[in-house]
């Protein structure tokens, strides 16, 4: 794992000029967020030693090196999933990159399913705590001390101030944003009526196959996170339809330029 880590995180310092502080992870219907990014350079994922290549229509499979809110930055288009056989070890591995660069600062978008009767498809949801429903921990194994310590605190997984920074941007541009606890699970099947109603008796807003990983990781790595998840198809009793890969990747182009916004003016601050 330590090899694969030097391997892949030389070859991209080979290429990257200026490695930026900052990286940003697009989830489903999110990669059209790349168009907001100056001064672009595009790694494909097929290019880089060890990285695994995203199989999910949606998620394109490019690193993006570039600009946005003036800043130079790192942006994942195309994130890998348990739900499509990797392992947590490979799942996370961009993070594991992302370390080894010096990343400080990791901005997690996905698009998510809502139990929270108060929202609406199309709402975006600031995540504010998770709860871990993967089969698999992705820390699972041989702990190396010089990624992270054995047993990592998870008492503020999503950073406050970076929550709050959130917060006054969108309060700021009369965005309208919600807050809650994210479920992570492993998919690939949508949820039965009665998994959301399960989901939200044990204190989740909103659910999805992504995330969580990566931000168990990145915590282990001492990176400060900010998560939002886009709501694309509802949980709620009475509420719930039938649902596609297609409705959600939709649902989240039409919330994207609003996350764009908040994203490029918190990268503008920090």
């Amino acid at each position: 794992m330590l090899e694969n880590i030097r391997q892949t995180s030389n070859y991209l310092k080979s290429k990257i000029e200026e490695i930026p502080n900052t990286a940003i992870i697009l989830g489903t219907g999110l990669g059209e967020l790349v168009h907001e990014i100056d001064n672009k350079q595009i790694i494909p994922y097929t290019e880089i030693p060890n990285f695994p290549v995203s199989t999910v229509e949606g998620h394109s499979g490019n690193l993006i090196v570039g600009t946005l809110g003036g800043k130079k930055i790192l942006a994942m288009q195309g994130r890998f999933h348990y739900y499509e056989g990797y392992s947590m070890q490979q799942v996370t591995f961009p993070i594991r990159i992302f370390q080894a660069l010096g990343i400080q600062y990791l901005f997690v978008s996905n698009a998510a399913g809502g139990m929270n009767p108060t929202f609406d498809i199309g709402d975006i949801m600031l995540i504010e705590d998770h709860i871990n429903l993967f089969p698999e921990h992705p820390l699972r194994g041989k702990n190396y001390d010089e990624l992270g310590p054995r047993f990592p605190d998870m008492s503020e997984a999503y950073d406050k101030k970076l929550r709050l920074m959130a917060m006054e941007v969108a309060k700021e541009k009369n965005i309208k944003l919600q807050h809650g606890v994210y479920v992570g699970v492993q998919g690939p099947t949508f949820e039965t009526p009665a998994e959301y109603y399960f989901f939200r008796i044990i204190g989740g807003d909103a659910v999805g196959m992504s995330t969580v990983p990566e931000v168990i990781v990145a915590n282990h790595a001492k990176m400060k996170v900010l998560a939002f998840s886009i709501i694309t198809d509802l949980g709620v009793i009475g509420k719930i339809i039938e649902v596609s890969h297609e409705d959600v990747q939709e649902a989240a182009k039409l919330a994207q330029p609003k996350i764009a916004a908040i994203m490029r003016e918190i990268i503008q601050k920090i």
